[in-house]
């Protein structure tokens, strides 16, 4: 289901469909949250069809929710960047980013390392990539998405009004020469067309599954630090799980501060003793905590 290829009122009704059919389930086995195409918004429309507040996280703050468009999920990704660019030994301020996706996390992962001091000088949607060495303004950025529909229209802003950006292919920002890199959108987007052509020396996965693992494997070998999607992206399940736990915003974004660094601590520490690729301990680490043996 392409919700872009439907009505507002084809997607609720799917979205009430998709909630009747699985109450049998809600709550003690499944609970809904939101992601691609999916905002605070369905996950009214879900509780509402459910008969049950309780059986979606990531609502609107009106029904209790605390809605992943507070940026949890990008704050966790701008936080495991930042602890990624202190292991390689490179300074935030002025480190460059590029960005793939500009949705609810590619956003806030920019606000937050902009106001830290790094660069963000790419990012891409559905449309394509604007890219700028010299940094984008992240404000202006931000209201020509809003305006327009998409970051390509970006003609600079107040910090540097003359400086536009090149329009590139949507593909293009995977190839250019940032210290960091962050895949927010989509998965599967690093993949044996391009993978030989990274040239970030991070990737730090916002998106779920941004590339197969044999990919991660080859980065590695080559020196590419790599923060996977499940420490890297899991401040939105935090924020979740808070909600779900009834706390309220400023505690949650402690939790995911709390959460995401000693995760990517752990995960750092266990590569100084281990020369298997980040997933793979990673894995093991949560494997541990579940009490699985690897």
């Amino acid at each position: 289901f392409d919700p872009k290829k439907h009505t507002p009122a084809q997607k609720t009704k799917l979205i009430s469909w998709f909630a009747k059919e699985l109450q049998p389930l809600l709550i003690k086995y499944y609970i809904a949250g939101p992601d691609i195409n999916t905002t605070e918004k369905e996950m009214a429309q879900f509780i509402k069809a459910a008969g049950n507040r309780r059986a979606a996280t990531g609502k609107p703050k009106k029904l209790g929710g605390l809605p992943h468009e507070l940026g949890s999920t990008g704050l966790g990704v701008a936080i495991a960047t930042r602890l990624a660019l202190e292991n390689k030994k490179i300074n935030l301020v002025g480190a460059t980013v590029a960005i793939e996706g500009f949705g609810n996390v590619g956003v806030f992962a920019a606000k937050f390392l902009t106001d830290w001091g790094a660069k963000v000088v790419a990012v891409s949607d559905s449309k394509g990539t604007i890219y700028q060495p010299e940094g984008l303004d992240f404000k202006q950025l931000e209201k020509v998405k809003k305006q327009t529909g998409s970051v390509v229209n970006y003609q600079g802003g107040p910090v540097s009004p003359s400086q536009g950006g090149q329009k590139l292919g949507g593909k293009a920002i995977f190839e250019l020469p940032v210290d960091v890199l962050i895949p927010a959108a989509l998965p599967d987007v690093i993949n044996e067309n391009n993978v030989a052509k990274i040239q970030a020396k991070i990737i730090v996965e916002g998106s779920n599954i941004p590339m197969k693992e044999e990919f991660e494997s080859q980065l590695h070998v080559r020196g590419t630090l790599i923060v996977p999607d499940i420490i890297a992206n899991a401040g939105g399940v935090i924020s979740s799980y808070a909600e779900h736990k009834g706390f309220n915003k400023e505690k949650m974004f402690k939790l995911v501060e709390q959460k995401i660094t000693a995760s990517v601590k752990a995960l750092f520490t266990a590569m100084q003793k281990s020369n298997q690729p980040p997933r793979a301990l990673a894995i093991v680490l949560a494997n541990k905590r579940l009490g699985i043996k690897s």
